[in-house]
Formats: C-alpha cells, structure tokens, sequence
C-alpha cells in the first residue's frame, strides 16, 4: 500500500480503492526525517522523528461522505507533504472518516457517524453497521495517537504537550456565515482564548458554544482526552471536484502552518471580531410525523422571533422560546430520538484563558 501511495503521493485515491479496508498496517520513513504510518483504511499517522515540537494533531475530514472540500483540503496537505513541499514538526493524524460514504458519493451509508462517538456505537442496538463499527475503530485511533506521544500515557508526565482536532465539515445548506465552529461543551473549562483567534485567522469568525455533552467526533476527542477540538463547518455541499477550494485559502495557510510549526501571525483577541452564538436548545425528534414550517433553503442562522412556529413534531409545535432564536442543521428526516435542530441566542463574550 505505501509502495502505491507514494508513486500517487494521494492518500484519498488509496482510500477508495480499499474502502472496506487494508490488509494491515505499513510504515515507512520519508527522506530520514518523517514516519508515515498506513493505520488502516482512511488513517494515516505522520511523525517527525527528531524534531517533534510538542503537539499532537488530528485532522478529520469525511465524517459525512457527501462533504467533500475538507477532504480535498486534508488531501492536498498530505500530497504536499509526500512531496516533501512541507515538512511536519508535530505528530499528525490523518482520519478519512467514513470511506464506504465518501466511495458512495453519500452523507452515511446507514447511520450518521457523527452521532456515534463516546461509546454510542455500541449501545443498542449495538454493532449493526459499518459507521458503528468505523466509529469504534476510529476512537481507538484517537486513543492509541494521543496516548503513544511522548508522556502520553503518563498523567504526571513532566512533558507539556498539546493535543487539538479539528473535525472539518460542510453544511448540508447555505448560511448568513458562511464558515463557523461548534465548540463543544466544557464542562465548567474555560475557553481557548488562542484558539478562538486560529479560528479567525482560517476565515472562521462565528462560533457556536455548546452547552451539554454530545455523541460528536470533536466532543470525544475534547471530552476523554482533553483536546482543544471544534467541529468546524466550511461553506455548503457540493461534489467531489467541484469545490472552489481558493474560499479555503485561510484555512489551508494556517493548517499547514500548523503542522509544520511556521509562525501563526495570530491577531489579538477581540470578541467584537466574532459572531457568537450559544446553543439554548436542542431539538429532538419524537415522531415519524415531522416538518419545519420554513422552506427547504431557508439558510443557517436565519433568526426567528419569540412565539413563532418552527414545526411540528406530530402534534406538538416547536415554539421559539427566546426573544429570538437563530436555527442551524435543521433536518426533519432524521430518525426518531435524533437531533433535528439547533436553537442559538447571542452570546456574550466567554470567559477565556
């Protein structure tokens, strides 16, 4: 399998043609100074050998299949660095979410994986399908990367390391912003003050804080092993190759910094330069028997005011309970006990370390 990557230098065409998985792992060093590791289908670990700066980095792409530009971006970056066009000097994982999904040209195959992480793959019904069995599968990687860092096995290690994840996605709909990030829920921890200002140097200048623990991939990795970790949303869907990829620009000049420890020329922190929002509710569906009363393309983080209809669960309106709630990912189709929207307030300026 190396042997093949490195004569393509494409990790998502290696992907594709193995789908439903390697036969075992590989690795090789590149150029004396960098592991690559073939972990297993859509896994590729890359490790500097000396000059290892302290951080360990995931970068997640295809969770959805049909989300295409972050795969392509995740792509380029790995294609640059088989090239030797870039050189890592932190630990990166890279994580091809769901490739049955991505091959099929589809969100899920069966179920969506992004709402069985923390254990949730195997609560019942329990292992029946592939994005259950993936989901398994990639928190072990987590897991295994995380803890395999020098010190990361030890609670008391004297060495101070950095773990962040960046779960990439597009929206299934247009939005007032374009690109934003879910900061999952923190249990009573501040928020990264250098994180949110990575955030608006890539283009991502609106945030959503959320306020409960969730079945997320970025939740996980935030949640067990402390990483700095956001599910972020790049733009709307649309086909493999038929992605604009200049509007991520931002995002790939900081993610390749990033990784390979160049300067990050990040601004200062000003809350005025953000759109923040709080997560108030979320939605669950009860019924097969649901709608939302807006059209179809009405965009994310349209604003309704308080008392007005949203939908119908059954019989059951869903009312807007604040003087205004913004709507993000509203999706009636998703089965019952699911989320079926997000219900946001303006928040004001978080408290930051």
């Amino acid at each position: 399998m190396l042997k093949t990557l490195m004569a393509s230098k494409d990790f998502l065409a290696l992907t594709l043609a193995c789908p439903d998985g390697f036969e075992q792992p590989e690795s090789m060093i590149l150029a004396g100074h960098t592991r690559i590791s073939i972990e297993a289908t859509g896994i590729l670990r890359i490790e500097p050998l000396a000059e290892d700066n302290g951080k360990d980095i995931i970068l997640s792409s295809g969770v959805h299949g049909n989300e295409t530009a972050p795969i392509e971006l995740c792509n380029s970056l790995i294609r640059r660095i088989l090239n030797e066009d870039i050189r890592v000097k932190h630990r990166v994982l890279f994580l091809f979410g769901n490739p049955p999904a991505i091959f099929n040209g589809t969100r899920i195959v069966d179920e969506n994986l992004n709402r069985l992480f923390s254990g949730e793959h195997s609560q019942a019904p329990g292992l029946i399908n592939p994005e259950r069995h993936r989901a398994k599968l990639l928190e072990q990687h987590v897991e295994a990367f995380y803890l395999s860092a020098p010190g990361g096995d030890a609670t008391d290690s004297p060495i101070a390391r950095q773990r962040l994840h960046y779960d990439l996605h597009t929206a299934i709909r247009g939005a007032t912003y374009d690109k934003f990030a879910i900061y999952p829920f923190r249990h009573g921890r501040p928020y990264r003050r250098d994180q949110l200002c990575f955030l608006h140097s890539a283009g991502v200048n609106c945030v959503l804080f959320h306020h409960e623990p969730t079945t997320t991939f970025s939740y996980f990795s935030a949640n067990e092993f402390g990483a700095d970790a956001f599910t972020i949303e790049l733009g709307k869907v649309f086909p493999m190759g038929q992605n604009d990829m200049s509007r991520f620009a931002a995002m790939d000049r900081q993610l390749t910094r990033l990784i390979t420890d160049d300067a990050l020329h990040l601004p200062e922190y000003d809350p005025s330069q953000f759109h923040l929002f709080r997560v108030s509710r979320s939605v669950v569906k009860q019924h097969d028997e649901f709608s939302f009363t807006f059209a179809n393309d009405v965009k994310n983080f349209t604003a309704f005011a308080r008392g007005s209809v949203l939908g119908y669960d059954g019989e059951n309106p869903i009312v807007v309970e604040a003087e205004q709630e913004a709507i993000v990912f509203p999706n009636a189709k998703v089965p019952i006990g699911q989320r079926t929207l997000l219900c946001l307030v303006p928040e004001p300026a978080p408290e930051v370390m």
